[in-house]
């Protein structure tokens, strides 16, 4: 858990934060990200490419239901497997989103 005087420093940063978790695979990224969503006024933007799939939720490690709606992730489940998907399309959602 963020320590309160951690979450001043970024609710009092200028120019406004983006918060970039990375890290491998069931490194607990999801549980911090719910976490933070809960202390600060953020949203969550998935960025891993097999979570834009609709219907894709074997082997992707996608977040429970339960999880997203506690925490909503933005750009998962909007595409069809069937469509494809550039780097370019994420980078202009993404920014969008943000």
């Amino acid at each position: 858990m963020l320590a309160q005087q951690d979450i001043d420093k970024i609710l009092t940063a200028k120019p406004p934060l983006v918060i970039c978790l990375m890290g491998p695979t069931a490194s607990g990224k999801t549980d911090l990200a719910v976490q933070l969503s809960k202390c600060l006024p953020c949203e969550i933007i998935s960025v891993d490419s097999a979570l834009v799939y609709q219907d894709m939720n074997i082997g992707t490690a996608k977040p429970e239901p339960e999880i997203l709606a506690q925490a909503p992730h933005k750009l998962i489940d909007f595409l069809d497997p069937a469509e494809s998907y550039s780097a370019s399309q994420f980078r202009s959602a993404a920014l969008t989103e943000i």
